[in-house]
């Protein structure tokens, strides 16, 4: 994750024009820069064409230009006075399907300076992308969606400018990344054909736009760019992580999960990489319990259970009351239930080991885990048998996908050097309750990173330095996609996977359960 050497701006000395050199200002600039940049591409826009000549020899023909490129072509997207410091930023944001973040960078020191996020407002038009890709084609629908998700944008870079006291017009740059669909909605594309086979995007290299062509609130002049996908189910959040983790860098073979709507995982190194994308994040994000949801203030995010008293122990995010439980708490109750001996091989809970904590209501076991004194949602919070079961589901989808993507490889799980878990599932998962339930890979704990949000680390880079521009076509070119819709060995470790920690115990030599 290193952040490189900031290249997009740029200090030039211009020879002054006179009768013996009278070449027109934009043109004195032009070939400055192509020589500096050692390209025959550059490209002017007609805003800075428009204050080219007031300015330069206002400057004395001293300029500070900010950058960037789009392929072989180099695009001027601001010129400033070349005593200003600090005057050029670039904002990189993260196109959630259920959060969006950005952060502002600056352009000349690549320091971040401000990072925040909100809840991405195409919800109130439905929680999930297939929702929003129906809306969408009703009448006006992709307007409404499109508007929606500009809209929050603009209102967040509005906001982030006026905490920092900086101006919306010295945003030069703005890198994007989010999963295909969000990538149509923000474009404005018609997402219709995703969600039909055979799965066909309007494109899979977006490349760069003009901030006035996308309605974006920063300089007129300023370029979006907007990261690669490779198809339906692997989007440019995804390109963005790889680029973050580092792992396309690397002689050490890594692997990438990143859980969101579906669970995404990357395999490979500097030589190789292979990607797929599975089902397997709702019930680990937010939707396998009643009370389950995404993490924040008053949410449980961590469980343990006294394996001699049978006392449970919660930690809730900021301190506050429970509200509910998201993925990661769940994870480590069941890991500690099973462990405990409280549910057995097969998650079902087992009602001498449970004692009073366990009750029956509507023919489905429960426990309380929070009383109704005791939460802040004025009644008690519970985890059911059926929660269990949609938790035992996802893990074993995400088992499945882990096994697979190595065996096709034919890799094991002692060949990976470092496993990178992305995004809020894994700022919170606790690896070691993972493995007790058999979700992911055996392997020691420190090999386990959590990396945050990668999406946004990936798309920040670019405003640091060209280099890492470079490397996101390298990126997608290199990635061979591994359909698991039809994959029969997914389909057979799924089954394997279906139990705690699994059909095998011999893949999970640390877990240590009670079977009494």
């Amino acid at each position: 994750m290193d952040d490189g050497k900031c290249t997009w701006v740029k200090i030039l000395t211009l020879s002054p024009p006179s009768l013996s050199n009278n070449r027109a200002d934009s043109e004195r600039l032009s070939d400055s820069l192509k020589n500096l940049l050692k390209t025959e591409f550059l490209e002017i826009g007609l805003n800075i064409l428009r204050e080219i000549s007031t300015s330069l020899r206002k400057w004395n023909y001293r300029v500070k230009c900010v950058l960037f490129k789009d392929g072989p072509k180099w695009i001027l997207t601001g010129i400033l006075a070349p005593d200003e410091i600090e005057k050029s930023f670039g904002i990189a944001v993260d196109l959630g399907t259920t959060r969006i973040a950005i952060k502002v960078c600056g352009l000349e020191s690549g320091n971040d300076l401000y990072e925040s996020s909100f809840d991405n407002p195409q919800i109130k038009v439905g929680a999930d992308v297939l929702t929003r890709i129906h809306f969408a084609e009703s009448e006006d629908g992709l307007h409404d969606v499109n508007k929606l998700i500009i809209d929050g944008i603009n209102s967040m870079i509005c906001q982030s400018c006026r905490l920092l006291e900086i101006k919306s017009d010295n945003v030069y740059i703005v890198s994007v990344a989010g999963n295909t669909a969000m990538v149509h909605f923000f474009l404005k594309l018609n997402p219709q054909w995703i969600s039909r086979e055979p799965y066909i995007p309007v494109t899979n290299r977006p490349g760069t736009f003009r901030a006035i062509e996308l309605g974006i609130n920063v300089n007129p002049s300023a370029v979006i760019f907007i990261f690669p996908n490779i198809g339906s189910y692997f989007g440019g959040d995804l390109i963005a992580g790889i680029l973050y983790s580092g792992i396309n860098r690397s002689k050490n073979i890594a692997m990438l999960v990143d859980v969101g709507t579906n669970a995404e995982v990357v395999l490979g190194n500097s030589e190789w990489l292979i990607g797929c994308a599975g089902a397997a994040g709702p019930a680990l994000e937010s939707g396998a319990a009643k009370m389950g949801m995404y993490a924040g203030p008053g949410v449980i995010d961590r469980v343990w259970i006294d394996s001699l008293s049978g006392k449970i122990d919660i930690h809730t995010i900021d301190g506050e009351r429970p509200v509910g439980i998201c993925g990661s708490g769940l994870i480590d109750l069941v890991a500690h239930l099973f462990l405990s001996g409280m549910i057995d091989i097969r998650g079902q809970f087992v009602k001498e080991r449970c004692g009073n904590m366990l009750e029956r209501i509507g023919g489905i076991d429960r426990i309380i885990l929070v009383p109704v004194g005791v939460s802040a949602i004025g009644k008690e919070i519970t985890v059911s048998q059926t929660d269990l079961d949609s938790l035992i589901r996802s893990k074993a989808a995400m088992y499945a996908i882990l096994r697979t993507i190595t065996g096709t490889v034919g890799l094991v799980p002692e060949d990976l050097d470092t496993f990178y878990v992305a995004g809020t599932f894994g700022s919170f998962i606790d690896a070691k309750s993972a493995i007790s339930i058999g979700m992911l890979l055996d392997l020691p704990i420190t090999s386990y990173k959590s990396l945050g949000n990668s999406s946004l680390g990936g798309a920040s880079l670019i405003l640091k330095s060209e280099r890492f521009l470079d490397e996101v076509d390298n990126i997608r070119d290199s990635i061979t996609y591994l359909e698991l819709n039809v994959n029969q060995e997914f389909m057979n470790n799924f089954s394997g996977a279906k139990f705690l920690p699994h059909t095998d115990s011999r893949l999970f030599p640390s877990v240590k359960w009670s079977d009494k």
